[in-house]
């Protein structure tokens, strides 16, 4: 797996932890301006890496969250939870 494809995956993970845990904290602190601006602009910035990761790699999920060029790409490997991260140290 490319070093390149490898990264965007980590970076594709580390925004969506941060999308969870800004949506948890806006949960008990609705009215924290700084964090609502906050959590739209990561969605924006993880929308745009997924769509850049997609169109580059093939869809990250299926079920309809992610169409497909000719031919059906999402039998293509490694599927993202078949990737061994442990290994990618200072990437």
């Amino acid at each position: 797996m490319s070093t390149v494809r490898m990264q965007m995956l980590i970076d594709i993970m580390a925004l969506e932890f941060t999308a969870v845990e800004l949506n948890l904290f806006l949960d008990t602190h609705p009215g924290e301006r700084r964090a609502l601006d906050a959590y739209n602009a990561t969605v924006v910035q993880l929308d745009e890496l997924k769509r850049e990761y997609e169109a580059r790699f093939g869809p990250l999920t299926n079920f309809g969250y992610s169409d497909s060029d000719y031919p059906w790409r999402w039998v293509e490997e490694p599927w993202p939870w078949q990737i061994n991260f442990a290994h990618m140290k200072g990437v």
